[in-house]
């Protein structure tokens, strides 16, 4: 009997031999991807850029859906292996006729990362009524990676890496009031809140979808300097989080901590692509290996166990399902 990582059973280092300085290049180096292909949102800018290059590089055919095609065909061009797709995750039409679109060509789907989010932007809701952290960051990758299962198990063998944040640990999921229709709205409340689904999710989708050869990952990236992530976030918010002073200066010993973006994309190639993990799933990751536990809030690294339990991974799986309208058909009806 496999082992599932419900409650966090798995999660321990694995001695990866890759750590915090690690870069996407050097831990896929030797893996051929020849002949995969990969689809990866938020893929034209940032690491979620470098992880499709990496994987390109690798040979895998990468496929960018982009809410911007000017900017992605800018930010891509002359790239070999990456095609172009046109989706926007704030729109859950779009995320099914660009899931449709890649249907329809018949391919296999061996690698599905699920990239692009937003971060403490305002109160802000999409026409169902559903904060959008909540909604770009968990929801849309829900749907889209349901809409895609065909494509995953064609594959034989793949992985869904969901990128995460040691944000996670700022919030766990509110199953009384997901939208903040009934508390006050706090933007890192509803960060941590969307990235404790992502973490649940992954948890719960591998513990259903590894029989057909499908494994799930979460991971946090790493701080990272260089990406547009918190563009609409006031100074107040990083000063109040300890990373600015009061003139708004980048403080040193953050300075110090924060990774290159081909540092920052390392995990995530990893977990799509290690062999280590070949008979691993539904773990949460970072600097390049399995997170430990986040034993106490002293600790900056790990992952909270309330991200891994059990019971709330099978409660926001039907809350999930409720809230888009789609369930996953893990078996084919004929």
């Amino acid at each position: 009997m496999q082992k599932n990582n419900y409650n966090g059973a798995l999660q321990q280092p694995m001695g990866s031999g890759f750590g915090k300085t690690s870069t996407s290049r050097e831990v896929i180096e030797g893996i051929d991807l020849t002949g995969n292909v990969a689809i990866v949102t938020g893929g034209n800018t940032g690491i979620g850029l470098e992880t499709a290059k990496t994987l390109a590089a690798a040979g895998a055919t990468v496929i960018v859906p982009a809410r911007d095609i000017e900017k992605a065909k800018k930010n891509l061009s002359g790239m070999a292996n990456i095609e172009l797709g046109s989706m926007d995750l704030a729109d859950p039409l779009s995320i099914d006729a660009f899931a449709q679109q890649f249907l329809d060509s018949g391919r296999p789907l061996h690698l599905l990362i699920n990239n692009a989010g937003i971060m403490w932007v305002p109160l802000r809701r999409d026409q169902r009524g559903i904060e959008s952290q909540l909604a770009i960051n968990y929801l849309a990758p829900f749907q889209l990676t349901a809409r895609l299962w065909p494509a995953l198990k064609k594959a034989g063998s793949a992985r869904v890496v969901n990128v995460s944040s040691h944000g996670h640990q700022f919030a766990p999921f509110n199953f009384e009031d997901p939208n903040f229709l009934h508390r006050e709205y706090e933007t890192l409340l509803g960060y941590g809140q969307s990235k404790t689904a992502v973490n649940l999710f992954s948890l719960e989708l591998d513990n259903r979808s590894r029989n057909y050869g499908v494994r799930a990952y979460s991971l946090h990236p790493g701080s990272i300097n260089g990406t547009e992530l918190a563009r609409e976030a006031p100074l107040e918010l990083f000063q109040q989080l300890g990373f600015l002073d009061a003139g708004g200066n980048l403080l040193p010993q953050v300075a110090a901590s924060l990774k290159t973006i081909p540092q920052g994309a390392a995990t995530t190639v990893w977990c799509a692509t290690s062999p280590l993990l070949n008979d691993t799933g539904g773990v949460y990751c970072e600097d390049a290996d399995i997170a430990a536990l986040a034993a106490d809030s002293s600790a900056p690294g790990g992952v909270k166990a309330y991200s891994l339990d059990a019971v709330a991974a099978k409660q926001l799986w039907a809350l999930s399902e409720t809230l888009t309208g789609i369930k996953f058909q893990f078996t084919d009806h004929h």
